[in-house]
């Protein structure tokens, strides 16, 4: 669910803070508070701590993302980027060193991606757009108290975005999405959905598939 997608040097950023500066091959920014999720960023060891060292700070340094590579020119605008501070004490970092470069990696994270953290709200880091309805459904069906049918998977995409309840992140190299579901409005809708015929139950589509059996 981590990894990342390859991606152009073109389309690589630097990401500085606390007088430090990396290149960041993948990140999650939240372009409304400036709150950044999820980062993969590569430099030397004492860069990718000393900037994850500023970020955690209370208060914390500054720091942005700049389009393009660190060490190269630089081509975008500078965009802020903080720790929100509900995620303070939820992160994990995993720093390995690059054979081929002598460089090292740093894939930083808070826990509220984790699909067996025990929290309402999630974030969703996907591979790719395509790919996010199906692991939403996941994510979504172990924190509700009712079973909800792989079949809604698209459904409860659609109506997560509407609601408001799935928030797209600025995201390069991943698909990323803050959730937030509301367990009785999510009710109240799977309720109607059914009662119309939008959804379908799964013991009406084995009742279905068995009744057209010779």
């Amino acid at each position: 669910m981590l990894a990342t997608h390859t991606i152009d040097t073109e389309d690589l950023f630097t990401i500085s803070a606390g007088g430090f500066s990396a290149t960041a091959d993948a990140f999650a920014r939240d372009d409304r508070t400036d709150g950044l999720w999820f980062v993969s960023m590569v430099g030397s060891q004492t860069a990718l701590k000393a900037i994850w060292a500023s970020l955690l700070k209370q208060p914390p340094d500054v720091a942005h993302i700049i389009k393009g590579a660190d060490g190269m020119a630089l081509s975008g605008g500078y965009q802020r980027c903080v720790i929100p501070y509900e995620t303070i004490g939820t992160w994990t970092t995993k720093i390995a060193r690059l054979p081929s470069t002598g460089g090292w990696h740093a894939l930083v994270y808070t826990k509220t991606a984790e699909f067996g953290y025990e929290k309402d709200s999630f974030l969703l880091l996907a591979q790719s757009q395509e790919e996010a309805p199906a692991l939403h459904h996941r994510f979504l069906d172990k924190r509700s108290p009712l079973p909800l049918h792989g079949s809604w998977a698209g459904w409860l995409w659609a109506r997560g975005i509407e609601e408001e309840e799935i928030v797209p992140l600025q995201s390069v190299g991943i698909s990323a999405y803050r959730c937030s579901p509301k367990a009785q409005k999510l009710r109240e809708d799977l309720s109607a959905a059914v009662a119309s015929g939008r959804l379908t139950l799964p013991r009406e589509e084995t009742a279905a598939a068995g009744g057209a059996t010779p």
